[in-house]
């Protein structure tokens, strides 16, 4: 077999697996989308539940899922970019460093359900006078430490990824170390770390397992970061688990789905714009 036969099998191969991979994931979109279009409508979206969950909207889940993902990122995005400045801009490759990499990495293999064992524990049990117990705070912190990993290996990355003479040239125009991270680090690696932040958001909002322990099936809006609250995952479990009604069910499966999209259109055209503006003033 000569090298342009190789070259031929490899690119249809390639194809294939990409086709194979957009029909999987038209199907599973296709699915949802026509068994929970039906339930999907602008009352849907802003009502409260009625009879059980049976009857009238979802509000509470949406705007439950939006403080918990809110709050994991308020927690993970600002810890997890820093561990990263420290270890590319602050750290040689020492012992301390490969420590702290396995660490992340050991981090990000932890199955779900052992991160909400874990948030139980020290949110819902030892820290609840700061916490309030099973509430929307200590939801958010669980995703939060569950996303961190991912956050701090993509911005790490992306770190590396900025060209040596660039930070060069700014150390030899007399720029500090934090002017160069601030000038030239950040803005070269501002797509990684919109990547991360992506990849985070989808897991987080998505999840079910770790959070399971502290919201429910809570009927009300949230009141506050301390109290009680539901999410879209909790919902959709216990809707489809229990077999309360499997409508509203893909119906709030079709606004977990529209919302992650929404939310990583949103991150891009934020990544864009932030890029953009350092580049400019730098």
């Amino acid at each position: 077999m000569n090298k342009h036969t190789t070259d031929r099998l490899a690119k249809i191969w390639l194809w294939m697996s990409a086709v194979v991979i957009i029909l999987i994931l038209l199907a599973v979109l296709g699915y949802i989308f026509i068994k929970g279009v039906g339930a999907l409508s602008v009352s849907f979206l802003l009502d409260m539940p009625q009879n059980n969950w049976r009857e009238g909207g979802i509000f509470p889940a949406i705007l439950g899922s939006l403080i918990v993902v809110v709050v994991a990122l308020s927690f993970a995005a600002p810890v997890g970019v820093g561990t990263a400045i420290y270890l590319t801009e602050f750290r040689k490759d020492d012992w301390f460093s490969r420590v702290i990499r396995t660490a992340s990495d050991a981090l990000n293999a932890v199955p779900s359900i052992v991160f909400g064992l874990f948030g139980l524990a020290l949110f819902v049990f030892y820290l609840k006078d700061y916490t309030g117990g099973p509430s929307l705070l200590s939801a958010g912190l669980t995703l939060g430490f569950m996303v961190l990993p991912t956050i701090i290996r993509t911005s790490e990355v992306a770190m590396r990824g900025v060209p040596y003479a660039e930070k060069m040239e700014s150390y030899g125009m007399g720029a500090s170390k934090l002017q160069t991270i601030r000038n030239i680090v950040l803005p070269g690696s501002v797509p990684g770390i919109a990547t991360g932040i992506i990849l985070s958001i989808g897991r987080a909002v998505g999840e079910t397992a770790p959070i399971i322990f502290m919201v429910a099936l809570n009927p009300t809006i949230p009141s506050s970061l301390f109290g009680s609250g539901n999410t879209l995952t909790t919902q959709l479990y216990y809707l489809a688990m229990e077999g309360i009604s499997l409508k509203v069910a893909f119906g709030t499966a079709l606004t977990l789905v529209l919302i992650i999209l929404l939310l990583n259109h949103i991150t891009r055209v934020f990544k864009k714009r932030l890029s953009r503006n350092l580049r400019r003033n730098c």
